[in-house]
């Protein structure tokens, strides 16, 4: 009878390149992936990792090893999906990654609700503006917002979302609103992350640097900026669509207004999807579908 002993920690660290984030795939101590990884080298009587302070590197035998090991294991997880596939009803433990205010404001009550109606499944989100990794850090999905750049992704399209060039009426009031893109150069320009906004004209984005006395990668301290009147700033419809019904803030530019941008499930392209994610998905592109109520 072969012994599985060792196997899954051994793959999780050739393809984490790392025994520490193969511990947080496998949600295990580095100690016990080394140790599991020493005794498969000493059951097999071979050495299949050449360790150094820096990196891992598999030996020859390492290599034709994880090449048999990486399909079975393949094969034993499509084996797993079919059963859970009879169960209907998602349970486990699911890491999924999110931006930090679109986490915040949109998908975690959605997530919220959806862990309410299956106590069985373990939800944990972590939201972050940084792009992680979801192979080597051992993500089931991440939610993106905007341009995808990532191709060895599975993407999802859930929703959409619109940039909004807006300003109070206070602004409007001392300084006018500009009417050409041309214009905004003589205006203060709130600005996050990137010096220029996007836009669309004739058919075409177009993007505009712009300048201004406020820079933060936070559109809540932006959002504030704008509603004391400071400048004109461009955001993300999650951040001002109720200012905007409410009067607080004035959409500006509405003709050079750019087009919509995607809201993004991805996944690793060598996974199926699970029917805990796949449920999971299915609320959140249905509830994000929903008019406002």
């Amino acid at each position: 009878m072969v012994q599985w002993d060792g196997v899954c920690e051994f793959v999780a660290v050739v393809e984490c390149q790392s025994f520490t984030a193969a511990g947080r795939r496998l949600g295990v101590s580095t100690a016990q992936v080394s140790r599991r990884v020493s005794a498969l080298e000493e059951r097999l009587a071979v050495r299949l990792i050449n360790r150094t302070t820096r990196k891992v590197a598999l030996t020859e035998a390492g290599q034709l090893y994880y090449q048999q090991c990486r399909p079975v294991l393949d094969g034993l997880e499509a084996a797993e999906r079919l059963v859970t596939n009879l169960q209907q009803r998602p349970m486990g433990r699911l890491l999924m990654t999110a931006p930090v205010t679109y986490g915040e404001r949109t998908l975690a009550p959605l997530i919220n609700d959806f862990v309410a109606r299956y106590p069985e499944l373990e939800v944990r989100l972590e939201l972050t503006n940084q792009t992680l990794d979801l192979v080597q850090q051992g993500y089931d999905l991440a939610i993106r917002l905007g341009r995808l750049t990532d191709s060895t992704m599975m993407a999802r399209r859930l929703a959409s979302r619109r940039l909004f060039l807006c300003a109070s009426p206070a602004y409007l009031a001392r300084h006018g609103a500009p009417h050409s893109l041309g214009e905004l150069e003589r205006h203060n320009c709130l600005l996050g992350t990137l010096d220029y906004w996007r836009f669309q004209e004739g058919g075409q984005s177009r993007n505009v640097r712009v300048h201004g006395n406020l820079r933060c990668n936070s559109g809540q301290v932006l959002v504030d900026a704008a509603l004391k009147g400071l400048g004109l700033v461009q955001l993300p419809d999650y951040y001002v669509q109720d200012l905007l019904q409410h009067g607080e803030l004035v959409a500006l530019l509405p003709q050079y207004q750019p087009d919509e941008e995607g809201v993004w499930a991805l996944y690793p392209h060598n996974r199926h999807l699970s029917p805990k994610v796949r449920m999971l998905l299915d609320h959140l592109a249905e509830a994000l579908a929903a008019p406002p109520a």
